[in-house]
């Protein structure tokens, strides 16, 4: 039996949001936040807490700096009960990334200092550590540009050792979606794209469009929709899951959550609704506190809110 249920290689950093600045940032002007959290960030890692913190088997590999960041971040996943063994601590100019999150109404400023999240490469893996494992999961393509040349690789070799494999690219700074993505998605199960991302990867401005065409792409394609729920496409088969409705505190992490609860059903063997639901509920619940890990660290709060929304906790 593998060690693991779900292994993940990524990016590791914390995010620190800073609530109720003016929407202008005029320069030379000492401007007060309201509030402010510093949480876990990173798609990758969120991804990884979360599914951990709902019952699945998680081993994680990264590269820190010799920081103070990295260990608050280490912390967060090990208390999660995500395996940290294989996180690279390496000396260096780069440090632990660090992610700067503006809040404003209906939209955000997100600033990233990528560091170590640039660096991270194949040499940084543990095949072995990795394959050890039923699936694999990937996020932050786009970030991970000492990686992405040889992602291809990657995959390929977990799919040789009987993985499944699940990608979730996040955004693309420089939004040009190339960087070889619709090559690999040869080698992927579940494609995890929000909406626009899904018409980004597509060359499209319609959604139908975006998902027929990626629907061919892939076995099973999952598209986010925010307040509209989520959809399913596989093959001739549409599912469609209405979002669960809360009165949310931040969005932040909310799409990695969906991710978290989506494959933990999924890995058990759920159908495609009770995924989506899953999914759903998991998304809905990050935004009850700030950032994209709190709520699943309160396991009270996590607990009940799973009951009180009909799922049987943890999700089998």
């Amino acid at each position: 039996m593998p060690r693991f249920d779900v292994t993940i290689a990524g990016e590791l950093n914390l995010d620190l949001i800073l609530y109720g600045l003016p929407e202008q940032l005029p320069p030379e002007r000492e401007l007060l936040a309201d509030g402010m959290a510093l949480t876990l960030g990173s798609s990758s890692a969120i991804v990884a807490h979360n599914l951990a913190a709902l019952g699945s088997r998680v081993g994680f590999q990264s590269r820190i700096g010799d920081d103070d960041l990295g260990p608050i971040a280490l912390d967060r996943l090990r208390h999660a009960g995500v395996d940290v063994s294989h996180v690279r601590v390496v000396p260096g100019a780069a440090k632990t990334g660090l992610t700067v999150i503006l809040p404003r109404t209906g939209w955000r400023n997100i600033l990233t200092y990528s560091g170590t999240i640039a660096e991270f490469c194949w040499d940084d893996l543990d095949l072995d550590y990795l394959a050890d494992s039923r699936h694999f999961h990937l996020s932050s393509y786009y970030l991970q540009t000492g990686l992405r040349p040889r992602v291809g690789e990657l995959l390929q070799r977990l799919k040789q050792s009987g993985l499944t494999i699940s990608l979730d690219t996040n955004d693309d700074p420089a939004d040009t979606w190339q960087g070889g993505l619709l090559d690999i998605l040869r080698y992927v199960d579940v494609f995890l794209p929000n909406e626009r991302e899904a018409m980004k990867v597509a060359g499209t401005q319609d959604l139908e469009t975006a998902v027929q065409k990626l629907g061919k792409l892939v076995p099973l394609l999952v598209v986010k929709l925010g307040r509209q729920g989520a959809l399913a496409q596989r093959g001739n088969e549409r599912f469609v899951s209405p979002a669960l409705l809360v009165d949310a505190v931040d969005p932040v992490g909310a799409g990695d959550s969906f991710d978290a609860g989506f494959l933990h059903q999924y890995l058990r063997g759920g159908d495609l609704p009770a995924c989506l639901a899953s999914g759903n509920t998991a998304g809905a619940l990050s935004t009850t506190r700030p950032g994209g890990t709190e709520a699943f660290r309160d396991a009270t709060h996590r607990k009940g809110f799973f009951l009180k929304h009909g799922k049987v906790y943890p999700l089998t």
